[in-house]
Parts: C-alpha cells; sequence; structure tokens
C-alpha cells in the first residue's frame, strides 16, 4: 500500500497521539515561541518522546545539542538525563536564545542546561577543546543542514565510544524531501552527504528512522 502525503500526515498524528504526549508546559511551549516570532519548526512530540529515552538509553550525562530554538527539543533532552547531568545547547539567534532560557527555567531545569550563543561550526571545534575528545554521551544535530557535514567531525570527537549521534531532518523539511533530485536543493544535498558518510564510517553503527522528517541514530564504536 502506498504511503500518500495524506497518509503520511495521519501517520505522524498518530504517533503524536500516542508516542507524544505532552505536559502543561511542552504543549503550551511552541505556541508561545510562534507568538513571540520564533519559527514553528520545532521536532514533533513523538520525537520528543524519542530523545528522552536514547538519552536514557546512552545513560547520558552529558549532551551537546546544536540549534536550541525556543528549548523544546533540549527540554526532552535534559529530562532524559541522569543526576547531576548537563545539556550544553548552541543557538546562533540571540531571541531564540533568549526565550530557551527561559522556557529552561519554566521547566525547572535552569540548573542542568547552559545555552551558548554562537553558531555549530563555531561552538562545536571550542566544545571538542574545552570538554575534550571522548567526553560526550549525546550529540543531537538540528540546525543548519547544509552545515551537518561540518559538524560531523567535531561531533564524532567529542562523542565517547558508545555515545549517540542523532540528527533531526535526515530525510526532509518544509522545502526538501531526500527523493528529491541532487542540485535542487543545497539543504537536501548536505543532508544526503551527511546520511552517506555517517553510514559509511567504520566508527559508527547507524540507522535512520522515517519519523516526522527522518532522524538519524548512530552509536560510536569502541
Amino acid at each position: 500500500m502506498d504511503i500518500t502525503p495524506g497518509r503520511w500526515a495521519a501517520t505522524n498524528a498518530y504517533l503524536d497521539a500516542v508516542f507524544g504526549r505532552e505536559d502543561q508546559h511542552l504543549a503550551g511551549l511552541m505556541p508561545r515561541a510562534v507568538a513571540a516570532g520564533l519559527p514553528d519548526i520545532a521536532v514533533s512530540a513523538a520525537v520528543g518522546r524519542m530523545l528522552t529515552v536514547l538519552a536514557r538509553l546512552a545513560d547520558a550525562k552529558s549532551i551537546v545539542e546544536v540549534g536550541t530554538l525556543a528549548g523544546y527539543s533540549g527540554i526532552y533532552l535534559a529530562r532524559g538525563m541522569r543526576d547531576g547531568g548537563r545539556l550544553i545547547t548552541i543557538e546562533a539567534e540571540p531571541t531564540h536564545a533568549d526565550f530557551a532560557e527561559r522556557a529552561f527555567a519554566d521547566a525547572g531545569l535552569a540548573d542542568r542546561v547552559t545555552v551558548r550563543r554562537g553558531t555549530g561550526l563555531d561552538e562545536l571545534p571550542r566544545l571538542a577543546d574545552e570538554l575534550g575528545p571522548g567526553t560526550v554521551d549525546l550529540v543531537f544535530l538540528d540546525a543548519v543542514k547544509t552545515e551537518y557535514p561540518d559538524y560531523l567531525p567535531h561531533a564524532k570527537r567529542l562523542l565517547r565510544p558508545g555515545g549517540l549521534l542523532v540528527a533531526d531532518n535526515a530525510l526532509g523539511s518544509g522545502e526538501w524531501w531526500i527523493d528529491d533530485a541532487p542540485g535542487t536543493n543545497a539543504s537536501r544535498d548536505a543532508a544526503d552527504r551527511f546520511n552517506r558518510l555517517v553510514a559509511a564510517d567504520p566508527d559508527f553503527e547507524s540507522f535512520c528512522t522515517p519519523i516526522r522528517q527522518g532522524v538519524l541514530v548512530a552509536r560510536k564504536r569502541g
């Protein structure tokens, strides 16, 4: 049976309804963010729940996120960390970073989350130097798609053996999909290159799940 656009939308609505239960804070977060002028491009509730579970499976005490936006995905990640854990989330837009800091505080997570203001390309190598190689349990990428291939070596350096690399929009966004012709969209081409780099890297074992717009998950060997 073919997956039509309508069936795909209905399937994702089902996943959110069954697996993406939100508490009162999360349910109101993105509407408040959109009202404040932030783009409505956060992960879905079902993807958020998956991030919490992945953080728990990684027994994460140290997480780095690239692309904070309103803090929606960061809250799910932080809630999956073990006691004493620390999430460092990178955001280039000052208004987004300000909103996210308030959101983390409202969620009772201000003492567990640090918002780093800057681009992923600037902050990831700085963090790799500051924290040291092999010190992070999970890296989540959800920022500039054309930069994903350039994030990869820094994320790999940060991750400990057994750590998880997770990337949103591995299959598409509101502007492109992975089966579009090569050369039609720079983000599509970068995502395709990133997926193939991770899949072919002998230091990772990886898969991609077609939930929402595609989420790549890779475990660093070692």
